[in-house]
């Protein structure tokens, strides 16, 4: 199969299918909490730690597949992953004890920390001028992937109970795993770079440790992990404890809840694509544009959430309304900070590099609920939601400014030594 033009839309519509499917698989514990506990008779500490197994295992992974990605190829990386993701979901169902059942839900956070080298992959199917839009339109798959899971687990849950429905995502996770393998082919480093266009035949370059251990000394690159680690506060917060907020905290029954936040998560899934375009938009016109985009996205997001949540709890259709309209914003920085991270990295070390990110912003998204759930104790899960969103959105623009100051230096730097790669592989030729 031909890795050019006519089958880049071939390979996203693949790596989207594999996302879509494996969000909605990671999420279908949440809808499907009540059911396990019932079975293995345990109470909500003890459920606490099967997410949190798959989170810790996850979070050390995610170097690991980097390098990997960086070294073999990434469509059998992929596939493996894809595989493994329907072998432990699997395993999950077969599970007979709580204890066997924590160990399985564990090993699924195996392929969890997969999805640096579809970002590295894309990257070299698409160039520069089209990446956010394209990272855009990828990233959607986590809200309808968290739809996806939701229907499955309300729709089966009391027919083919919470084990048949583990064994309908893993036999998916497998057949993903086999269109993948193959279907999809590994593209050349660098082949989108406009460098590197003119090259007839490229001469790819492999991972190295000399070059990845220079990614932690772009000031650039190291405040577009910090912001990271701060940004999914937010998102964790929100995931984790929004649900209890609107039940507890403004009364609303299960039936708003759910309309109340099917309707922000569509909103949400719309920001993502938009969010892409604008930046690649603002890119052809300055290297900073992506994270321009970004900045005001945060901005706007932080602003228009802290007037929600200040909205009285009677005024139920304007606490909608603003709460779509924080919605759209809050996906702004994603697409983009992906979009810069490969902007700034030469194509050898990418999948190391959005890995080092994932790292970072695990470890973020395993503190915010436990900080979230503390100052809730102490003021209250309005209060809690507000100071952690807020504050850490305020953060995010601080780094922001500083990447937006510091990247075009790190962009030139990068393309300049692709333009070098490319004299040299022509003076050869």
């Amino acid at each position: 199969m031909r890795t050019g033009r006519g089958n880049r839309w071939f390979v996203f519509g693949t790596l989207f299918g594999f996302m879509l499917l494996h969000q909605a698989d990671m999420l279908l514990i949440g809808p499907l909490t009540t059911p396990i506990m019932e079975t293995f008779h345990i109470n909500e500490a003890q459920m606490g730690a099967v997410v949190t197994g798959a989170l810790v295992v996850g979070g050390i992974l995610y170097p690991v597949w980097g390098y990997l990605y960086d070294r073999y190829s990434r469509p059998k990386l992929l596939a493996l992953a894809s595989f493994i993701w329907g072998s432990t979901t699997w395993l999950s169902a077969l599970a007979p004890t709580f204890s066997i059942f924590v160990a399985t839900r564990a090993s699924t956070g195996i392929d969890d920390a997969s999805y640096p080298g579809i970002y590295s992959l894309l990257a070299d199917y698409f160039a520069p001028a089209v990446r956010g839009r394209v990272y855009g339109l990828l990233q959607i798959s986590s809200p309808f992937g968290y739809i996806i899971g939701m229907v499955l687990a309300t729709a089966l849950k009391d027919t083919i109970g919470w084990r048949g429905v583990f064994y309908v995502t893993g036999s998916l996770g497998i057949a993903v795993s086999a269109v993948i393998l193959f279907g999809v082919r590994d593209a050349v480093r660098g082949r989108s770079e406009p460098e590197l266009q003119n090259v007839a035949v490229l001469d790819e370059h492999r991972f190295e440790w000399r070059t990845a251990s220079q990614l932690l000394r772009k000031k650039s690159l190291v405040l577009l992990y910090l912001q990271g680690f701060f940004g999914v506060f937010p998102w964790n917060v929100i995931t984790y404890w929004f649900f209890r907020y609107l039940e507890t905290g403004r009364g609303y029954s299960s039936g708003e809840v759910l309309s109340t936040m099917m309707i922000a998560i569509l909103v949400l899934a719309a920001g993502y694509p938009l969010a892409g375009a604008l930046g690649d938009r603002l890119f052809r016109k300055t290297t900073r544009g992506r994270l321009i985009v970004s900045i005001v996205g945060v901005i706007a997001g932080t602003v228009l959430f802290f007037v929600t949540m200040n909205v009285p709890v009677a005024a139920k259709t304007t606490f909608l309304v603003m709460l779509a309209a924080s919605a759209l914003f809050v996906p702004f920085a994603s697409p983009n900070v992906v979009s810069t991270v490969c902007d700034v990295t030469l194509p050898e070390v990418r999948s190391t590099s959005v890995a080092i990110q994932n790292f970072v912003e695990s470890v973020g998204a395993a503190l915010s609920p436990l900080v979230a759930g503390l100052i809730a104790v102490r003021l209250d899960l309005r209060m809690a939601i507000i100071v952690i969103c807020t504050s850490t959105w305020a953060v995010c623009a601080l780094m922001l400014v500083g990447a937006i100051i510091l990247v075009p230096r790190d962009i030139e730097a990068i393309r300049a030594e692709l333009r070098l790669r490319a004299q040299a592989e022509q003076a050869l030729s």
